[in-house]
């Protein structure tokens, strides 16, 4: 303020000076203009300096009012916990590890057997969310100056300066040990290995490798695969194949969606300094097929684990009619790659997940930690893939174990019928739909005849097999009851 009154001073000084020349009454004209022109100049610059005053004051009160939560003065003991729990909340990704955790959750209840053990599914389950926290913590650390190029996280904890690094990283040190230290305390060594090597994925390889190369997106859809492991390693003490149903359930469901969300923020990406493919692709055909590529990978899950003994065959139409739904969206994204269709495809696949996991928790089979891995290739050779079935593999797949009501002697005698049956309908053509299932899942079956008069004989072949096979049934029966009847006393 004082700088503008003295520079009008001068002006006026200046502006005297050069009237002395002139006429009094021109004088007197240009000396009342003059003071006029200072007037205007006083008033214009008293206004600058209180808008300037203003908008210095409002900007500090809302500064503050941030800091402190709209009131006035220092935040109180309750509030200042409070702004450091939602920093805390923000430093952890909390809902990116909520989703973390669920995954956990489902693998340990896909590998329990009848009952589920919830105290053992808590633990494991708190411990992977300290990890996962622990984790989060970290790339925030190693990413702090590039979080504050980019919109979507420059709001963050560490960009803003309400937390210091030094701060981070002791909650990150004491999560990530803690963590895992409750991991293989309460579950077994398998599983806190498997939390630990993560983090150590996590931080030290897939974050700076974002910087680096393109192929951290798929670094990082193995981190995302980990802990459904996690959960299966704790509920059985390990690893074996029924545990890659949702590790790969996973893996092929990151892809679509950060395909898609690397596609929607591709500017913020680039700000932030960061390779993802979108930037290296202009069209983007490549990001959009990539994603394409995944969902198509999805749809054989259902079919493993069926195959597997994880879950029940319903499963396996469930799992299909789930994935159709997200490729549905992916391939309208690979035809026209745009942002509202990568949205689209965004959102289908935050549908996908939580309706693919509850579908395989309502399907779920115990485990009876028997071999997985002999048990698919026994379905596999079922479907006629490498060496035919014996005779008493056949048996044992109808049968179990051959402790059934029914002898092998009856059985053989009813699969002869069974043959008879399908020669007398052999004219008949037998349509199921294409399924990569395996024969015991609910096919339906559409009966076609070439003519009228096969389909008559066919049937009439079939009536007489069936009256023979009851006047059979019935003579046993008699047979049976007869052995039965005690012998009359004698008196």
């Amino acid at each position: 303020m004082r700088r503008h009154v003295a520079q009008l001073c001068r002006q006026l000084g200046a502006e005297a000076q050069s009237f002395s020349g002139a006429s009094t009454s021109g004088r007197t004209e240009q000396a009342c203009w003059a003071a006029s022109a200072v007037r205007q100049r006083w008033l214009s610059a008293i206004a600058q300096h209180a808008a300037a005053s203003g908008a210095a004051a409002t900007a500090a009160a809302t500064a503050a009012a941030t800091a402190t939560g709209g009131r006035r003065g220092p935040p109180s003991g309750l509030r200042r916990v409070r702004l450091m729990l939602q920093n805390y909340k923000q430093l952890s990704k909390m809902r990116l590890s909520l989703l973390v955790v669920s995954t956990a959750a489902a693998g340990y209840a896909a590998g329990s057997k009848e009952s589920i053990d919830w105290a053992g599914m808590g633990w494991t389950t708190l411990g992977t969310m300290m990890a996962s926290s622990s984790a989060n913590a970290l790339n925030q650390v190693y990413e702090r100056f590039n979080d504050g190029l980019m919109k979507r996280t420059m709001n963050r904890p560490l960009p803003t300066g309400r937390m210091s690094r030094a701060h981070a990283l002791v909650f990150a040190a004491l999560a990530g040990g803690g963590g895992v230290w409750l991991l293989a305390e309460k579950t077994n060594l398998t599983t806190a290995a498997l939390g630990a090597a993560n983090i150590a994925l996590y931080a030290a390889v897939y974050t700076p490798l974002k910087q680096i190369s393109i192929v951290n997106t798929w670094v990082g859809a193995v981190v995302g695969a980990v802990p459904p492991l996690m959960g299966w390693a704790a509920a059985t003490g390990g690893l074996d194949v029924g545990a890659a149903v949702l590790g790969a359930g996973l893996y092929f469901w990151q892809m679509p969606h950060f395909m898609a969300l690397a596609w929607m923020c591709r500017a913020d990406y680039a700000a932030g300094g960061y390779r993802m493919i979108s930037l290296v692709d202009a069209t983007g055909r490549r990001t959009a097929a990539c994603a394409l590529r995944n969902c198509m990978y999805l749809f054989p899950l259902g079919a493993l684990a069926t195959w597997l003994g994880v879950t029940s065959p319903y499963f396996a139409y469930e799992s299909a009619f789930i994935t159709a739904g997200m490729m549905l969206t992916a391939a309208k994204f690979y035809g026209s790659p745009t942002t509202p269709n990568a949205r689209l495809l965004f959102r289908a696949s935050l549908f996908h997940l939580p309706l693919f996991m509850a579908a395989f928790l309502l399907h779920r089979l115990p485990n009876t930690n028997d071999d997985k891995a002999g048990l698919l290739m026994l379905n596999a050779r079922r479907l006629g893939i490498g060496q035919p079935l014996t005779a008493e593999e056949r048996w044992q797949g109808l049968h179990g174990d051959g402790s059934g009501d029914i002898s092998r002697e009856q059985q053989e005698e009813e699969d002869s019928l069974a043959q008879q049956a399908l020669a007398a309908l052999s004219r008949v053509r037998l349509n199921f739909p294409p399924s990569p299932f395996v024969p015991m899942l609910p096919l339906s079956a559409r009966l076609t005849c070439p003519s009228k008069a096969s389909c008559e004989q066919a049937a009439e072949q079939a009536d007489h097999l069936e009256g023979q096979q009851q006047q059979q049934q019935q003579q046993q029966a008699a047979g049976s009851g007869a052995e039965q009847e005690p012998p009359p006393s004698q008196s």
